[in-house]
């Protein structure tokens, strides 16, 4: 973002300010992350770092495009109880981030602002994030989002090992991201292969398949990652930001015109 563009950060501005600042057509964007067991190699932080750095680095360019869009500050400690064994680990139950979420809503519709994005790091808060999204919506007249803060890399990435469609925690792009955001926070010496190979075998139960099932991140006979992190490097990490942000900055245009009814 351009020095001479003002911040997007909400809670930047006075009350007053952001009374003002803010129309019915602007877009608030609030990452939600986790602070939970990545594996020896990752720091806790990884889901609230990526989701923290991503979706500020949308809305910079999102603003840099001329777009209303603005930032809130993320929430850190989010529902990780599939974590809860690991040392290190911070975790809400399941009522009490929907209680939050819920009241954060109450606050935000008390401001001009009616669309509510939330920019998500961890897969632990989607499906909670959804129901949030209905309940919001409901409540209180938002009309609430959910995305989330990483895409594919658009270029074939060589190096890239065999996850077979299982790297989802502290894996090959989730350790190449932090490789590229905070380098200084990622021991690639103590990374280790951790790919549940058997589940590959299951024609319709899967994480990304016809049928999900409920799991524990130690229920697979690894060290708690689910990936392969060991030929993760910073340019693959550089090609997958690069691209969130890009995807992100589209999906907020898209947001900021959207209407179920088809008003607009």
């Amino acid at each position: 973002m351009s020095s001479s563009l003002p911040s997007r950060k909400l809670v930047e501005l006075s009350g007053p300010a952001a009374a003002a600042a803010l129309s019915s057509d602007s877009v608030l964007v609030l990452p939600t992350g986790a602070i939970e067991h990545h594996g020896p190699h990752l720091p806790l932080m990884t889901d609230f770092l990526l989701a923290d750095s991503i979706a500020n680095a949308a809305v910079d360019g999102a603003a840099a495009d001329g777009q209303d869009v603005w930032i809130l500050p993320a929430l850190a400690y989010t529902k990780s109880d599939e974590h809860h064994w690991a040392p290190g680990t911070m975790w809400l139950s399941w009522d009490t981030l929907m209680r939050t979420v819920v009241d954060l809503g109450n606050s935000i519709a008390a401001m001009p602002a009616r669309k509510l994005v939330f920019f998500n790091g961890h897969g632990g808060n989607l499906a909670l994030l959804q129901v949030a999204c209905r309940e919001l919506r409901r409540l209180y007249g938002l009309e609430t989002f959910l995305m989330g803060a990483s895409v594919p890399a658009g270029a074939h990435d060589d190096d890239a090992p065999e996850e077979f469609g299982l790297g989802i925690h502290g894996g090959h792009a989730e350790t190449s991201l932090v490789m590229h955001v905070r380098p200084d926070l990622v021991d690639l010496s103590l990374a280790e292969r951790s790919v549940p190979e058997h589940l590959a075998g299951y024609e319709h139960i899967g994480f990304k398949k016809r049928v999900t099932f409920g799991w524990l991140s130690n229920d697979f006979g690894t060290n708690g990652t689910v990936g392969d992190p060991t030929r993760a490097n910073a340019a693959y990490g550089a090609q997958l930001f690069e691209n969130a942000v890009s995807e992100a900055v589209a999906a907020f245009a898209e947001v900021a015109r959207f209407s179920a009814d088809g008003s607009r």
